[in-house]
């Protein structure tokens, strides 16, 4: 027991040596962009989710609009075929007119007044039909106009719903290709603390503090090294993920000395030594990852039972494929 206080005492002092506090106050302001950077990319992906559906919702509200002008142009098509009629027919009757005026001429005047009254009430209303024939016309060009406008606007937001679906079903794919990728590499790791799941279009890795860590250490042990380099060899080989690595503890409180003054400076410490072993023996580009200290402010389980606790502890990988593609179409569009 003299011995092991010796140790922690030997090892207090080093840690004290070794890490200035500039250092801790780096990592905590790294903490800090990190949660800017996390809390940026869910902004991004609320976004892009309202900005699909907006898209969505103009897409049917042009659907509606255009069936409306389709049903409008038909009544206006039969108005104006029945006006034609109607013309044809008042013209077939001033010619008639015109012909009995003829005949007549040699007539009574009375009667020849009375023809010439028919005739100009005729051609009065042969030019109301006539002028209301061509406002009619008029009308109909103008409803195609816009038929014609609507229906080319409706082919542009129907092209770029398809284009934003289409990116979100390749990132999702690709979520699903990266998470199979992962657990094939993991499998041998399954049962001993490491479980992979697939939400809000990531993947998740999550490792049991007895997988990583010693309690209350922020060392990798070497076991944890050869599940951390497996997973290197997978990132290595996807350049398209960026990589966020959280580390979380349970309530109880820190008790200790040195560098370490709580759970928020474990979790911090415990995510960077993480990222340095990714980093560490691949040719993965740094500006891919990214480390955070949650502390004990994201449980999972309970803190009042040991189980809890247990699960509680515990390093997060998330795992976010690029979307590049997504923002350049909601960029042009």
């Amino acid at each position: 027991m003299k011995k092991y206080t010796i140790a922690i005492f030997t090892a207090v002092a080093f840690l004290s040596a070794c890490v200035p506090a500039k250092k801790v106050e780096d990592i905590k302001n790294k903490k800090e962009i990190c949660e800017e950077q996390r809390a940026a990319l869910k902004e991004s992906n609320r976004l892009m989710q309202e900005d699909l559906t907006e898209a969505q919702d103009k897409l049917l509200d042009l659907d509606r609009r255009h069936k409306a002008l389709l049903r409008d142009t038909t009544v206006q098509g039969r108005s104006l075929r029945v006006m034609t009629k109607n013309y044809d027919q008042l013209n077939s009757t001033y010619e008639l007119l015109l012909e009995k005026n003829k005949e007549l001429l040699s007539g009574s005047q009375k009667e020849t007044e009375g023809l010439f009254g028919d005739l100009q009430k005729s051609q009065s209303e042969l030019q109301k039909q006539s002028d209301a024939l061509e406002e009619t016309r008029r009308n109909l060009l103008a409803k195609e106009r816009k038929l014609t406008e609507l229906e080319s606007e409706l082919k542009l937001r129907a092209k770029r719903v398809n284009e934003l679906e289409d990116v979100l079903h390749k990132k999702d794919s690709a979520v699903n290709a990266l998470r199979t990728k992962v657990q094939d590499a993991l499998l041998g790791f399954a049962n001993d603390g490491l479980k992979i799941e697939q939400k809000n279009g990531k993947v998740y890795v999550s490792l049991d503090e007895s997988l990583l860590f010693s309690s209350g250490s922020y060392t990798v042990d070497a076991g944890g090294k050869r599940v951390l380099r497996t997973l290197a060899g997978v990132l290595e080989n996807n350049q398209d993920v960026n990589v966020l690595v959280e580390g979380h503890t349970d309530n109880v409180p820190y008790k200790g000395s040195g560098v370490i003054k709580d759970n928020w400076d474990l979790s911090v410490l415990r995510a960077t030594s993480v990222v340095k072993i990714i980093l560490e023996k691949s040719s993965i580009d740094p500006m891919r990852l990214s480390a955070a200290g949650k502390g004990e402010f994201l449980p999972l389980a309970t803190n009042t039972t040991a189980s809890g606790r247990k699960e509680n502890r515990r390093t997060e990988i998330i795992l976010t494929p690029k979307l590049d593609e997504l923002f350049e179409i909601l960029e042009t569009n």
